[in-house]
């Protein structure tokens, strides 16, 4: 292995280590009981350190779902169809999967995840940034004009709020054997009801202003 790729692994390592930790501590005392020279002594590093790697307090708990920012651009972008078509499959196999993004997974870690998440203020805004970075992204893939980013918010708000609602059933006490249909269902009509409302150009993927 070379000595960056060395490197490289060490890096990501720490940030899961410091990550989980964190989360740990937030999850067992509140987030804003546990102070970041608490965790960086959990972790056994310097302050100094731990800001190098995760530059707010928030960030430690964003890590776990990081890898997420820019998925649905990502989605697009490698889809040979319509681009709707495809966050409609990709939603439909995260919920297939119970991909905790979909917000179908009893999974208790996930809860208590998802719990300490969107119970905490300043997670929830920290969060939404994510959110606008993502919207962004999604925006300048399919075309970056002022119909794209209507577009972007559109496809973004549906994919949130239908995590939101299978979150909320969960979270309430119902089986993800119960839910799954009706979530299956409301993915399918709120993707449907896209398709019908983009902007043509938008919908059918052509991403370079042609509207033949």
């Amino acid at each position: 292995m070379s000595e960056i790729g060395l490197r490289e692994r060490k890096k990501q390592r720490m940030y899961q280590v410091v990550s989980d930790i964190a989360i740990r501590l937030f999850l067992e005392k509140g987030f804003d009981a546990v102070s970041v020279a608490e965790v960086a002594a959990a972790a056994e590093i310097s302050k100094p350190t731990l800001f190098r790697y995760f530059p707010a307090k928030e960030d430690l708990v964003l890590y776990r779902i990081a890898d997420h920012e820019g998925e649905t651009a990502r989605v697009v972008a490698e889809a040979e169809g319509e681009p709707v078509e495809a966050l409609r499959r990709h939603f439909l196999d995260g919920l297939e999967r119970c991909d905790p993004v979909t917000g179908l997974n009893d999974d208790p870690r996930v809860l208590a995840f998802h719990s300490l998440l969107y119970g905490t203020p300043s997670l929830v805004a920290r969060a939404h940034t994510h959110q606008e970075r993502s919207e962004a992204a999604l925006a300048e893939v399919l075309g970056g004009d002022l119909d794209a980013r209507l577009a972007a918010g559109q496809i973004m708000a549906v994919q949130r709020i239908l995590a939101m609602e299978n979150w909320r059933r969960i979270a309430a006490g119902e089986r993800v054997a119960d839910v799954r249909a009706d979530a299956v269902s409301a993915a399918e009509r709120a993707f449907g009801w896209l398709v019908a409302g983009l902007p043509p150009r938008v919908r059918a993927g052509r991403l370079d202003g042609d509207t033949e």
